[in-house]
């Protein structure tokens, strides 16, 4: 069976193709496992974590990317590899150690059993983070031909998927038929673990942060990152990059929005990057010999934060057909699935209600 996405094809064109997502159960995971399931493909789902909240339909395999054996039985038959599996926390007890070894060499796994078995198409998910890098000394714009180094990369975190990145782009060059996507930070409803970008979020919400570091993100509805990564295997070119964004905004704009919606009070002092810094270096110092538990804020992020950069998305845009919609209507369905689930401990001042989770379907 030959993989031949076609920009005329709508619905259904996954249809006698098997499709394996690792981290399936992720956020951006549970996402695209649903969209390929409606798009007529049989879905394979590997993951150390539970099944929930994935649709029953597709198989669940319990596991780690570490295992050579088990990748290699996931993969036998599978024609559409979505390799999204990875820790995304910026923190962890052995972080050195443990994110190499999870989203490097796990990578690199599942990239060379990929290749034993004759995957037809692959798309591995990279971030935004390894783009922006350490603290730039002047603004600008990143788009995919940005190149970075080793040494640019903030924290143990950014230095794994750096590496793994690399692994995926060579073994392109190699011939496997690897297309990378670097999602923005991914926001909107069905976050459980939750990511960094959620709990941002939250944290905000609940009222626990006085003050912010003010700094130009950019953030995609989580559903149009999954739909990104379903378009870039139909439509993305191997050994090329793809940016999954959606709007570049600043965290004030942010929490403009966060008022607006809720109508509840959000910080409105500003602290300067050396002091948030120097926080994060006092918290981090904490978590890594006395808590062992995730710092309030680690340095890593107060790094990336500190790199003002915005994003170019117009590649993901123009070759993969990718229209994310706006930051205020993903931050209007956080919010309302954030009280659905009973998460928010201030509760909104205004009428918020989730309406569920509608999927473009791709062109």
């Amino acid at each position: 069976m030959t993989f031949h996405p076609s920009k005329g094809e709508r619905g259904g064109w996954g249809r006698g193709k098997t499709a394996l997502v690792t981290g399936g159960s992720g956020f951006i995971g549970h996402h695209l496992v649903g969209q390929l399931l409606d798009e007529s493909f049989q879905v394979r789902i590997l993951d150390i974590r539970d099944r929930a909240p994935v649709d029953p339909r597709a198989d669940f395999i319990r596991g780690s990317i570490l295992d050579r054996a088990l990748v290699r039985d996931s993969l036998s038959g599978v024609d559409v590899l979505f390799h999204l599996a990875a820790d995304p926390n910026l923190w962890a007890p052995n972080k050195r150690d443990h994110f190499l070894m999870v989203n490097t060499e796990g990578t690199v796994t599942v990239l060379e059993e990929a290749r034993r078995a004759r995957t037809e198409r692959i798309v591995y998910t990279s971030t935004e983070s390894i783009l922006k890098g350490r603290r730039a000394g002047k603004p600008g714009i990143l788009d995919e031909n940005l190149e970075r180094s080793l040494s640019d990369m903030p924290g143990p975190y950014c230095r794994s998927k750096f590496l793994a990145e690399q692994a995926a782009l060579e073994a392109a060059r190699d011939g496997l038929p690897v297309v990378v996507v670097n999602p923005t930070l991914p926001i909107g409803p069905g976050d459980r673990g939750p990511t960094p970008p959620t709990q941002m979020l939250l944290d905000f919400l609940n009222g626990k942060n006085p003050a912010f570091l003010d700094f130009e993100m950019n953030m995609i509805d989580v559903r149009d990152a999954a739909l990104g990564h379903l378009l870039a295997a139909r439509h993305g070119r191997p050994g090329e990059r793809y940016i999954l964004g959606g709007e570049n905004l600043l965290l004030s704009q942010v929490l403009l929005i966060l008022r607006e919606v809720t109508g509840l009070a959000m910080p409105r002092t500003r602290i300067p990057y050396g002091l948030a810094l120097a926080v994060a270096a006092v918290s981090e110092t904490m978590a890594d010999f006395v808590t062992r538990k995730p710092p309030k804020a680690s340095l890593t992020g107060v790094r990336i934060a500190g790199a003002e950069m915005v994003f170019d998305c117009a590649k993901a845009r123009r070759e993969l057909g990718l229209n994310p919609r706006s930051a205020r209507a993903a931050i209007t369905e956080a919010v309302a699935w954030f009280l659905a689930e009973g998460l928010l401990e201030r509760k909104p001042l205004r009428d918020t209600s989730y309406q569920g989770d509608p999927v473009g379907v791709p062109s």
